[in-house]
């Protein structure tokens, strides 16, 4: 078995599909890892990292080997959650009849590429990694009641996400949190070694971005509303209707921009560099013509992502939001650190 560094990149970058168990046999353990667990979409936990590494730099309190340790932690605590959702759907039959998960990407279980012993398995490995760096955070932050705190409600949401908080309505909900405040600010309180007096600002920093990952988040429930509904998968929109649903996602890409608006302008949190990310307006547009209307019944010719669309488009989108908010946080915080230009009020 050779190490594959080209499929590590594609699982990266995009959902595989493979529907042969000899080439999936042949894959390395790291390439299965990142297909199974849907790497291309857990890349978001790094961004958050990204995020939480400058804001703590702008503020003095970077160091990178803890950084990179917790980033690392919550990139594979992300998967394992992945993991833990693939077995439960499937344990409960949500993932017959072709259902919409395995139609984007590779299922192992589905596929028989793996036993449910093996998904288990790789579930506990995954999760004692990503168990070690959170131990690591405590001892470095001297057991902070701040990170016990959030490693706590870690634990929770990993374990009981898939069922039963998402199919409460309350997953979307949890998403936008997670990738947004929660997990940002908590990077940073980590690298803080604890609470400290900015950690709001922190927070309502990366609200955009937690929106960002939302809004693939809720366009997939919306992708996928009809078939979770005869499933009894009481996602957000299947509780509100698709269309509440296609305007609410409206709505938060509208959020996504006044919020750096406000941060730049009103209390100047951040430099107008920020105002960087209005050139992902073509993708905004986009993605908000797309969830004007409904979701076709049959995709348009040449359509590369079918069963997602509003979902396609809301990544499309996400995919270069994420990179112009890191670009312009990263000239951000050097001209803070350089600089006394545009401060905070």
């Amino acid at each position: 078995m050779n190490i594959n560094f080209k499929m590590w990149d594609k699982a990266l970058s995009t959902l595989v599909k493979m529907e042969s168990k000899q080439e999936w046999d042949a894959l390395d353990a790291v390439s299965k890892w990142l297909i199974a667990t849907r790497s291309a979409v857990t890349t978001v936990t790094v961004y958050a990292c990204a995020i939480a590494g400058l804001l703590a730099l702008r503020d003095h309190y970077f160091a990178f080997l803890p950084w990179l340790i917790v980033s690392l932690g919550l990139f594979i605590a992300h998967g394992t959650n992945n993991l833990l959702n693939d077995y439960t759907d499937f344990t409960r039959g949500v993932d017959k009849d072709n259902y919409f998960r395995t139609q984007y990407g590779v299922h192992p279980l589905v596929q028989a590429f793996w036993t449910r012993r093996q998904q288990i398995t790789w579930f506990l490995v995954s999760g004692v990694l990503a168990f070690i760096t959170g131990i690591y955070a405590l001892f470095y932050t001297n057991f902070s009641l701040a990170v016990i705190g959030l490693f706590a409600f870690g634990s929770v949401i990993l374990l009981f996400y898939t069922w039963p908080l998402k199919y409460l309505g309350l997953g979307e909900l949890l998403i936008f949190l997670i990738w947004g405040p929660i997990l940002v600010a908590g990077v940073y309180i980590v690298l803080a070694r604890g609470w400290t007096a900015s950690v709001w600002n922190i927070a309502l920093a990366a609200v955009p971005y937690g929106l960002s990952v939302l809004s693939i988040n809720l366009g997939k429930h919306i992708d996928k509303s009809a078939e979770d509904k005869k499933k009894g998968i009481g996602t957000l929109p299947v509780r509100i209707g698709e269309k509440a649903a296609r305007y609410l996602n409206i709505a938060v890409f509208v959020l996504i921009y006044g919020i750096i608006i406000y941060l730049v302008f009103v209390p100047q949190f951040f430099t107008p560099v920020m105002l960087i990310v209005l050139l992902a307006g073509k993708r905004l547009l986009y993605a908000v013509g797309a969830l004007a209307k409904p979701r076709p019944a049959e995709p348009p010719k040449e359509w590369p992502g079918w069963p997602t669309w509003f979902s396609a488009f809301a990544f499309y989108h996400n995919r270069l939001f994420e990179n112009l908010f890191l670009l312009g946080l990263l000239a951000d915080t050097l001209l803070r650190l350089f600089t006394n230009f545009w401060p905070v009020r």
